[in-house]
């Protein structure tokens, strides 16, 4: 039905639609549309009910025409606009949301969206093509003590400030244009034999930046868990740490940082509890051997309470 092994092979697909327990007669949100892989599974198992899906990059068009009906609506926006976009189609509450994170196998597989180390092209990253903020932009343009920021704080590379230091002298007469422009330019920081490590976390710090990615996920988290109905299920997949710490203290301690709040009672002030006590769950050695990029995969499951 989908474009699915050419755009992006869903990841943890039967553990995700499990934890949705969807209802067939529910309204549900697919924040992550990408290849439509996790959206198809929603949609077959709808019969009155509806299923929204969110995704910024047009290349995602596309996948959605074998969905069309009037049981389905793709909205082509950030996720971080989940409650107003839901509320302009009439949608106060809804009864679960997904959201697979992080970059799809198409984006990273297309050269010239400057994704992947893997190829020569121009450093763009952007998820939306119609951003004005390029990976090329924040290596022209950004201070160096942002960058040490960024690239410490996104990419946790060890020597974040010689990294952010190295940027600058070198722009100033190779202005980094492309992929291997950056590479050669910080190759000899990387620790030897871990150099494809050491780029993917400069990548990573970068990727994140040009699209605002945490801070969009805390916005995205926050209205999930408002419009959520008491018992609808929260499905976050992460593939770093500082997006499944967002989510982890997110149903823990109903915050993203800082102790549980509590009540004049004592009770904890949350509104979402795991749905089980082993979590994250992770892809088994089967899935990884069919898809080795689910191997980063972490999978939290939340309901709301």
């Amino acid at each position: 039905m989908m474009q699915e092994k050419m755009y992006h092979a869903p990841v943890l697909l039967n553990e995700c639609i499990e934890g949705l327990a969807i209802r067939p007669d529910g309204v549900y949100v697919d924040v992550t549309f990408g290849g439509g892989g996790h959206s198809g599974e929603i949609w077959k198992r709808l019969t009155t009910g509806k299923l929204f899906a969110f995704d910024q990059d047009t290349d995602a068009k596309a996948n959605a025409v074998p969905l069309e009906s009037e049981r389905f609506t793709l909205v082509e926006t950030n996720f971080r606009h989940l409650q107003r976009y839901l509320k302009q189609y009439g949608v106060e509450k809804f009864d679960g949301l997904l959201a697979d994170l992080g970059v799809s196998s198409h984006q990273i597989d297309s050269p010239e969206r400057g994704f992947s180390t893997r190829f020569d092209a121009d450093l763009d990253m952007r998820m939306d093509g119609r951003a004005p903020l390029t990976a090329q932009r924040v290596l022209r343009d950004y201070p160096e003590a942002q960058l040490h920021r960024i690239f410490g704080m996104y990419g946790e590379v060890h020597n974040a400030r010689t990294l952010a230091s190295v940027v600058v002298q070198e722009r100033i007469n190779h202005p980094l244009r492309t992929v291997n422009d950056l590479k050669t330019a910080v190759g000899r920081l990387a620790p030897r034999g871990k150099e494809n490590k050491y780029f993917a976390q400069v990548f990573q710090a970068l990727r994140i930046e040009v699209n605002d990615e945490l801070k969009a996920l805390e916005e995205m988290l926050e209205q999930a868990t408002e419009m959520l109905r008491p018992g609808g299920r929260l499905v976050v997949m992460s593939y770093h740490s500082l997006e499944d710490r967002l989510v982890k203290n997110l149903i823990a301690k109903g915050k993203f940082s800082g102790e549980v709040e509590k009540d004049l009672f004592g009770n904890p002030r949350k509104p979402l509890r795991a749905t089980s006590r082993k979590q994250p769950v992770v892809a088994s050695e089967e899935e990884l051997q069919r898809n080795p990029r689910a191997r980063s995969a972490k999978l939290r499951i939340a309901e709301k309470i």
